[in-house]
């Protein structure tokens, strides 16, 4: 989602419009304005303590429209269009569309109900529920990235097709592009042959434990290493819990965590890796499999919500319709043995993704803040 925010915002201001992005302050090293480029910039405020979690916020959301309202007055400035990501901003840009009489366009980027139905175990206020609800009754329009996302607010929260716009997320095809393989590998201290690749946030619903199981059952394990890029190894359960797994199969030594790394360096690892995987219960879009693609890796992803949009299963990489190790592994094993399959559709990959740039999205995006803009102006997005 904050690749999202950041890739349309740079865009959009790189075509003469003005763009604030105004979030909380999670740093107190954090300065109030951070410059995106031209015409864009985000904004801090003030809004609660810096570390508290996700699930609390909902309680600040008065203090930061406050903290808002002032920074805007203090400037003297007026918007046009409030355009809103994830549910607790979306409550926010519920306030301020109305207090301003301006369209508000929102984007979920993931779904309660969408995340409770795809895992056993998932859990989600029920305030979220009914937030992602009054949200979509009132606003403007929503975005979502692919059919399935449009899908699945048609038969979850009962949204008028009409009102939903189907712009697919881009990918930065100045930064994620090939590196060669063995400079990468280098780079990364990476001396094993094959090299399997996930990035992401951790959590039970990416599905990780599949992908550690299925490095269990590769034919040629003693020359792999499936390297996981994300969180932090020294806080996480999710963390703790997968390396426990992969002590248990014996596959803790094939194993790396590396923590987050700088979005700069993730093009070295997708071009690192022979396979890219994404075994998640459920991704809305999957944005790290079109950045793996980019850098011409094939990737094997689980066949839900997004991934199906860009991904051609023979083509560019494998869909699994299963969440299970075997048919991951399977799957693995054909690439890994096969060099020349391999290539090809990593070949193919970058192709695909070479026509899914930031600027068509933005495009997309100006066109609909433009009709929405010289229209009368309506919020009824769910009726």
């Amino acid at each position: 989602m904050n690749v999202y925010v950041l890739q349309i915002a740079r865009e959009l201001g790189e075509r003469g419009h003005s763009v604030d992005v105004y979030t909380r302050v999670h740093n107190p090293d954090d300065p109030q304005i951070v410059g995106l480029g031209d015409n864009a910039r985000v904004i801090h405020l003030q809004a609660g303590p810096y570390h508290k979690t996700k699930e609390s916020l909902h309680q600040y959301i008065p203090k930061y429209l406050r903290r808002l309202e002032e920074f805007r007055e203090a400037e003297g400035l007026t918007y046009d269009l409030v355009h809103s990501h994830y549910w607790l901003s979306g409550q926010a840009g519920l306030s301020l569309a109305d207090s301003w009489q301006v369209p508000h366009v929102t984007t979920f980027h993931t779904l309660a109900r969408k995340k409770l139905q795809a895992r056993a175990g998932e859990s989600e206020p029920e305030r979220r529920v009914q937030a992602e609800t009054r949200v979509i009754e009132q606003a403007s329009a929503i975005v979502v990235s692919t059919d399935q996302e449009k899908e699945d607010l048609s038969r979850l929260y009962g949204v008028s097709p009409r009102s939903v716009r189907i712009i697919p997320a881009g990918v930065d095809l100045d930064l994620f592009k090939p590196v060669d393989r063995e400079d990468a590998r280098r780079s990364l201290g990476i001396q094993e042959s094959n090299v399997l690749l996930s990035v992401g946030r951790i959590e039970p619903l990416k599905g990780l434990e599949i992908l550690v199981r299925a490095m269990a059952l590769l034919s040629d394990l003693e020359d792999s290493r499936l390297v996981i890029v994300g969180g932090k190894p020294q806080e996480d359960d999710e963390i703790k819990r997968l390396k426990s797994i992969a002590a248990e199969l014996g596959v803790e030594t094939r194993t790396s965590f590396t923590g987050t790394v700088q979005q700069t360096e993730l093009p070295a690892y997708y071009s690192a890796a022979d396979v890219f995987v994404l075994p998640s219960y459920y991704e809305s879009f999957g944005l790290v499999a079109l950045e793996a693609m980019a850098c011409g890796t094939p990737v094997i992803a689980s066949r839900v919500g997004g991934p199906g949009s860009f991904i051609t299963s023979g083509e560019t990489g494998y869909l699994v319709p299963w969440p299970c190790p075997e048919p991951y592994a399977q799957r693995l094993d054909v690439l890994l043995a096969n060099p020349a399959l391999a290539a090809a559709m990593g070949k193919a990959a970058r192709a695909k993704a070479l026509t899914m740039g930031w600027d068509m999205a933005a495009r997309r995006i100006v066109n609909l803040y433009t009709t929405l803009i010289r229209s009368p102006w309506t919020k009824a997005a769910g009726a």
